[in-house]
């Protein structure tokens, strides 16, 4: 395993193969201007001025444009995910229109194949971590993105993905600590695990990041007067070169 993220200048070649090769070998795989500086302001700002819309989660310590199923699920809402999802996507699309089309997108020029939102779940969404706030000073909870894996596709090692896409970063710091760890079985790291290489991945506007959903990982604490403010989508291979897409 390579203690590093693998940098790219422009999207690899596509193919599930060739992605899935990378990532086995490396902590990440990072992508340079995968939006441009200018729909990253736009939709910023569209992000900023639907406050008043934004999905409270974990007591206001971060929140959301769209609804994610891990923090509903971790607060007991899932229920209202599900039955929320389609306005979810309105809401969505009504903001930010075009992105979480441009978000599978992506996803398909990195995998190939079929990629198709999930159904019944809600697409790729916004989450925004204020400036000054809890994440900010501590740092995020060291995780894997196994929620939204079946039982099924845990048992049989399924391969899922994360795809982090950064509209507005922080003034400082702020990236995503990537170890070489990946989940076998159980939820809450061990100390032996954190004391593993890591690295962390720093964002640039437009940057993205993808990820094995199977990897450990945390977001840094920041800094400045800036949220923090991304584009994040997940994916499982359901069958060969088939993808099903969610938040």
């Amino acid at each position: 395993m390579a203690a590093r993220v693998l940098a790219r200048d422009r999207l690899p070649l596509a193919g599930r193969d060739a992605v899935l090769d990378r990532l086995d070998d490396h902590l990440g795989l990072a992508l340079t201007n995968a939006l441009s500086i200018d729909t990253c302001a736009c939709w910023s700002a569209a992000v900023l001025a639907a406050r008043d819309e934004w999905t409270i989660d974990f007591d206001g310590d971060q929140f959301a444009l769209g609804r994610a199923f891990y923090t509903h699920l971790e607060t007991d809402r899932a229920g209202a995910y599900f039955t929320g999802a389609a306005a979810s996507d309105a809401l969505v699309e009504r903001h930010l229109p075009g992105m979480q089309d441009r978000a599978i997108d992506l996803f398909r020029e990195l995998v190939g194949g079929e990629v198709r939102r999930r159904a019944r779940w809600c697409g790729p969404g916004v989450h925004i971590f204020p400036a000054g706030g809890w994440l900010a000073q501590r740092g995020g909870v060291v995780h894997f993105d196994t929620e939204g894996l079946s039982e099924h596709q845990l048992e049989h090692d399924a391969r899922a993905l994360t795809l982090v896409i950064m509209l507005q970063p922080a003034e400082t710091g702020g990236g995503l600590r990537l170890w070489d760890v990946v989940h076998e079985g159980h939820d809450e790291p061990t100390q032996g695990e954190l004391a593993r290489p890591s690295v962390i991945a720093a964002y640039a506007v437009g940057d993205a990041l993808l990820l094995d959903s199977y990897r450990l990982h945390q977001i840094q604490s920041f800094g400045g007067a800036r949220d923090r403010i991304s584009i994040t989508a997940h994916a499982v291979e359901v069958d060969a070169g088939v993808w099903d897409v969610w938040f």
